[in-house]
């Protein structure tokens, strides 16, 4: 029996027994309600309010402290002897590399497509209101981590949730958080083994066959496919092994390099046609408000730049506070005004540019697209628009999907691997296990499609919004004790004077934020 008839056999199989499962899931995470002649799927709107909400309580930090968020990333409020592992620019790369990838490429292509260039501006204001979201739930991530003895650092909603509840009403808190907790650390489990590690593998791959002649080319037979998982699989496994560290080390490297790449030539396309650039603003404005031949108008435009904005930036999923939960810092909000760089980073810089780079080149693929076409993947159309000013960028789309891939395996196995030592124990034995499945996965996912799976991979994350966004809510105020304590360090700082050592009573700070 060859290789291709098992790996189907395999997805035969796995598809029949898990799709009624997924289909179920999907049906109740991703439910829609009709508004204005267009559908809201309700766990958007979830994410979105809690972005309004957020934003308010704190005062619209993330316009207000923007600047501060920078000057923590380079050290300007470093302090010597703070526990953790890896710094706060080394800890924004890691999250970054979990969030920016295919989506960014391909999601974008299909939101303005679907919503029009308008969904641009949409996707824009959600990406800034999720900015506030992230600075909440990643200063409950670093307030609430666990500093083992040999100085590895644990965090994300497993932990927050129970602690943080149990701290603010006792008992009963305590055990709704390990409850949560668990269900947690099984969601982020569950995806990042399907999600972010075989679904990654297998896109990659599929671009590089594409460029290499197809199924006919150097790496179109299964032999092929075998050889690049296992390739993949051992330059994870490497880093992996080496923890958040090597992770961090890594991807503080690869992040800025992959959206390095892409940005220019983004910014290459736009120069060429820089004589566009007023049209196509005034075109993603003009539609955002009056959108032409878009099911829903105004609210169709702003549901779809919404909901590709919230898919993208992951902004209260509770899976980026168990990267930033490893930065050395006494004061947790200092990462939480870190961490609301990254739905900027994702969202208002990459998915922007990817928007305004296609509606300035207007690839045929594109209007096709909006025109009802079928079987246009979105990642075609950027390819596309790209090709107009650079006929050679296929090439350069393959090595930014596949570093985008790369990174977010990585840091994908990191938040597995804490969900998995929170339930199964932090032995060595415990660890290697996880270890060799997440790279077994790896080889998969270059074999396999396994799209049921992948689809439940995606309900079970977005659940996870559902359990840790009520969290974030009921212990808002810790985290406004937090801010306050860390502005009261700043300004001692900056006028010369001693902070102290970041540990005093934060309930007598009496600053307001």
């Amino acid at each position: 029996m060859s290789l291709d008839s098992v790996t189907q056999s395999v997805d035969e199989a796995v598809s029949g027994f898990f799709e009624p499962i997924a289909k179920w899931l999907g049906e109740v995470v991703f439910y829609t309600v009709p508004v204005g002649g267009t559908d809201l799927p309700l766990i958007v709107a979830w994410l979105v309010v809690a972005g309004l909400v957020f934003s308010s309580w704190f005062g619209f930090i993330q316009v207000r402290k923007f600047k501060l968020a920078f000057d923590v990333v380079r050290g300007k409020y470093d302090e010597k002897g703070s526990a953790g592992e890896v710094n706060h620019f080394q800890a924004l790369t890691a999250a970054v590399s979990g969030t920016v990838g295919l989506g960014n490429i391909a999601g974008v292509a299909v939101a303005v497509s679907i919503g029009g260039p308008g969904a641009t501006f949409w996707m824009i204001l959600c990406g800034l209101l999720g900015m506030a979201t992230k600075f909440v739930e990643v200063t409950l991530g670093v307030k609430y981590r666990e500093v083992h003895a040999d100085g590895t650092v644990s965090g994300g909603p497993m932990h927050y949730l129970p602690k943080g509840l149990a701290e603010r009403f006792g008992k009963n808190g305590k055990t709704l958080g390990k409850v949560l907790a668990v269900l947690a650390s099984f969601m982020i489990l569950f995806f990042g083994l399907f999600g972010g590690n075989l679904f990654q593998v297998n896109q990659s791959y599929a671009q590089l066959v594409s460029v290499t002649g197809g199924e006919d080319g150097a790496v179109g037979s299964s032999a092929g496919a075998l050889f690049f998982g296992l390739l993949l699989a051992a330059l994870v496994g490497i880093v992996l092994l080496g923890g958040i560290r090597s992770i961090a080390n890594v991807t503080s490297r690869l992040v800025p390099a992959m959206a390095g790449i892409y940005v220019v030539a983004c910014l290459v396309v736009i120069l060429v046609n820089v004589t566009a650039v007023p049209d196509a603003v005034g075109t993603i404005v003009e539609e955002a408000f009056n959108p032409e031949g878009v099911a829903g108008g105004v609210l169709g435009a702003l549901i779809i730049g919404f909901k590709r904005a919230a898919f993208s930036n992951e902004a209260g999923l509770g899976s980026a506070p168990i990267a930033h939960s490893a930065v050395k810092t006494k004061h947790p909000a200092s990462e939480g005004l870190v961490a609301l760089l990254e739905p900027f980073i994702d969202t208002v810089v990459v998915c922007t540019m990817t928007a305004l780079t296609i509606v300035i080149a207007n690839p045929a693929s594109w209007a096709e697209a909006r025109a009802g076409e079928e079987g246009i993947g979105g990642v075609t159309i950027t390819s596309d628009a790209f090709e107009t000013v650079l006929p050679w960028f296929p090439y350069v789309l393959t090595v930014a999907v596949m570093l985008f891939a790369v990174s977010t395996v990585l840091t994908w196995g990191y938040y597995g691997l804490k969900a998995w030592t929170y339930l199964f124990g932090r032995s060595r034995a415990s660890e290697v296990t996880y270890k060799v499945l997440y790279t077994v996965f790896a080889v998969a996912g270059s074999l396999l499609t396994l799209q049921t799976l992948i689809d439940l991979a995606d309900a079970v994350l977005f659940s996870l919004a559902v359990i840790n966004i009520i969290g974030l809510y009921l212990l808002a105020p810790v985290v406004k004790r937090e801010l306050n304590t860390f502005l009261e360090f700043v300004r001692a700082r900056n006028t010369g004077a001693s902070a102290g050592d970041g540990e005093e009573d934060q309930e007598s700070v009496k600053t307001t934020v």
